[in-house]
Formats: structure tokens, sequence, C-alpha cells
């Protein structure tokens, strides 16, 4: 969460400024750190927390046993700024003086698509059964999570109905740097490259039975 809104950044020129081990996913920048327990996790939590106070640009962490993870995005701005970039380098900083080292498996993020023929009509349900909250100001999501825990949702226009294929699907946010060898692995797992035609802001895969999920990256998307 922040408290500030900074100059407005391109993914592609945080990509290029931030340093090891951050990543952008969709309109956030993210990294986890191994801490070995949570008494270590715990003091670069409160360095964090400092630096954060310090410049009034604050993250979202997650303290785990063994383990720190962050996401930094500008809410008010609903995408990166200068200040996110900032702050990451600031933390990477920090866990280098710490001595802590990236998790070994890249950052990820999900988002939960429906598709529909008439979204005012299902935005509704969905809003209720999952008690979420509207977020008509950012572009990237339709609904979320209060608690800022569970997946997105944002809801996909269909021009007609489509019984061949399921109406839900994830979108998974990965790195660009790691999307090839993931597609890769996802198809020797026995998936299948469904289209690549929205490549690389986007490469739907399926697995045997059909269910679908598409890889994002940030590119070509400012």
């Amino acid at each position: 969460m922040t408290g500030s809104s900074g100059t407005p950044v391109s993914a592609a020129a945080a990509t290029e400024a931030l340093s090891e081990p951050w990543r952008v996913l969709a309109d956030t920048v993210c990294a986890a750190y191994k801490t070995g327990g949570m008494v270590k996790g715990g003091e670069f939590v409160a360095k964090i927390i400092d630096a954060a106070e310090a410049v009034q640009h604050h993250p979202d962490i997650e303290l785990r046993y063994g383990s720190v993870h962050l996401v930094l995005t500008t809410h008010s701005a609903h995408r990166l700024t200068e200040a996110d970039v900032g702050l990451a380098n600031t933390i990477s900083a920090i866990a280098a003086d710490l001595d802590l080292q990236p998790l070994p498996a890249p950052p990820a993020r999900f988002d939960l698509a429906v598709d529909a023929l008439d979204i005012a009509g299902v935005r509704p349900f969905w809003k209720a059964v999952l008690g979420y909250r509207d977020e008509p100001e950012n572009p990237h999501i339709d609904l979320t999570d209060p608690a800022g825990i569970l997946p997105g949702i944002w809801f996909q226009q269909m021009g007609e109905a489509r019984t061949e294929r399921n109406r839900l699907h994830v979108d998974l946010w990965v790195p660009h740097d790691v999307v090839e060898d993931r597609i890769a692995a996802a198809v020797d797992a026995g998936g299948q490259l469904v289209t690549d035609e929205f490549a690389p802001e986007w490469w739907v895969l399926a697995d045997p039975e059909g269910n679908e999920v598409c890889l994002c990256t940030w590119q070509n998307r400012d």
C-alpha cells in the first residue's frame, strides 16, 4: 500500500531499473527472500518498515516462517511509479546487508477471468459470493478481495456463447524472462499451446482436457 503517487514509470523502464530479484508482474513489482526463520524475517521486515516510513511509500509484506514476500505498486495511480522502483531497490540493499538470498523460484501472480455475455448481469453474483469489492478506477481488475489475499477478478466480454470451452480461466502473471521456459514445461507435462496470437502480452495454454490458462507478461502493454 502507499500514500504517495510518484512519477509514472513504464514496465520496461522499471524492469531496466530494478535490482535483483525484483520482477514486474502486471501493475506490481514483486520479490521474495529466504530468511531461515521468524527472527531474521522480523528483523528484515522492521528495516523495511523504517525505509518505507522514511519515504511514505509502503509495500505489502507477507512474513512466513522461512521467507518474506513483498509486493509494491502505487495504488492511487493504479500503476507503477518511480516510488515503487526506488523502494524496491532500497529493500534489495537491506537484504544484502542482512546476507539474505532471494527464493530460487521467480515470483508469480494469478488473477481469475470470467468470460461473460452480460457482464453487468454476472458481476454482482461474483462480488456477493466472494465478498469482494468493486475497483471502478483500476484498469486491470474489476473486483478484489478486501483483505488483499485472494486473486483479483476481471470480466472478459464475449461476443457469443461458446459451449466448447470453459467460461473461467486463470491468468498467471510471470516474469518476462521465464515465460518461454514455463510454456515449454507445460507442453512437456501434457498441455498444449492453444495460441500465441497475443504474445508477448499473453499466451493461451490448456491442459489435456481443455482447461485454459493464460501466461501473461508486462511486455507490449505500455
